[in-house]
């Protein structure tokens, strides 16, 4: 978590264009420009942001990855369906919701500029909501991702592997749907390193849960499958408890500072 004088440095005005001249009467005047010192301090400030971002989105693409490793090892029909039922779910499931999610960049970050807080909650909300509604139609058409494979002129054994693969990661689009809206609420409140480090934990945990579940529960690329959907399950409920703890936090810091002024 931030310190205050950290989060009022991200929350601070951009970099102001000045450029000192002397005029001939020897008045001072300023001009369109800006110095090193502000360009490096500014570069700083968009590192601290974007640093964690980057490392969230590289986290989270990587417990798809982590399953596909684990799945190699079962053989190459096994690699094929699994890299085919993640391009498969990447396009007609998870980013749609990555799309979806994005709008809450715009309704939060403006509630949280004119310091409407409670509309924060609001919005999110709504989201989860729409985003859980949007899921039951794609999980249906993960459902069928054997059919449809097949249909498109897939291998029929590559097209039967994938459509099974997909199907126990159906759970995983209803908590991919939801982790994008807290990520979005964090993200816009500039609380980007919890992000950071729930991704962090999960990938980790994820390496752990595959291992289990394709090799000591010998239940093959299911268990891949399976693996992402726990992952991502884990990741949701890790940042909904920071999310629950921090509102707690700041209810209880608004009481003690309205009775304490009463």
């Amino acid at each position: 978590m931030e310190t205050g004088a950290e989060k009022s440095s991200l929350e601070s005005l951009l970099i102001l264009n000045q450029e000192r001249s002397h005029g001939f009467d020897g008045e001072v005047s300023q001009r369109g420009c800006f110095c090193r010192d502000d360009f490096i301090g500014e570069a700083k400030k968009q590192l601290l942001l974007s640093g964690p971002l980057i490392a969230v989105s590289l986290l989270q693409y990587c417990l798809q990855i982590i399953s596909i490793m684990f799945v190699g090892h079962l053989g190459e029909l096994a690699l094929s369906s699994a890299s085919m039922a993640c391009s498969f779910a990447s396009v007609t499931g998870f980013s749609v919701l990555l799309g979806m999610g994005s709008a809450l960049e715009t309704l939060c970050g403006q509630a949280y500029g004119a310091k409407q807080y409670h509309m924060l909650g609001i919005h999110t909300q709504r989201a989860m909501l729409t985003l859980l509604t949007v899921s039951i139609p794609l999980a249906i058409i993960w459902f069928y991702t054997g059919t449809i494979l097949l249909s498109l002129g897939q291998n029929a054994e590559i097209s039967a592997g994938a459509g099974t693969f997909n199907r126990w990661m159906i759970p995983s689009l209803f908590a991919y749907g939801l982790l994008q809206c807290l990520n979005r609420l964090l993200q816009t409140q500039n609380n980007v390193f919890p992000m950071m480090l729930s991704s962090g934990a999960t990938s980790l945990l994820h390496i752990l849960v595959c291992w289990g579940l394709v090799f000591r529960c010998e239940l093959g690329s299911k268990g891949a499958a399976l693996a992402i959907t726990i992952s991502n399950w884990i990741n949701v409920f890790l940042l909904a408890i920071y999310v629950k703890v921090l509102a707690c936090l700041r209810e209880n810091l608004d009481r003690l500072f309205k009775r304490s002024f009463a």
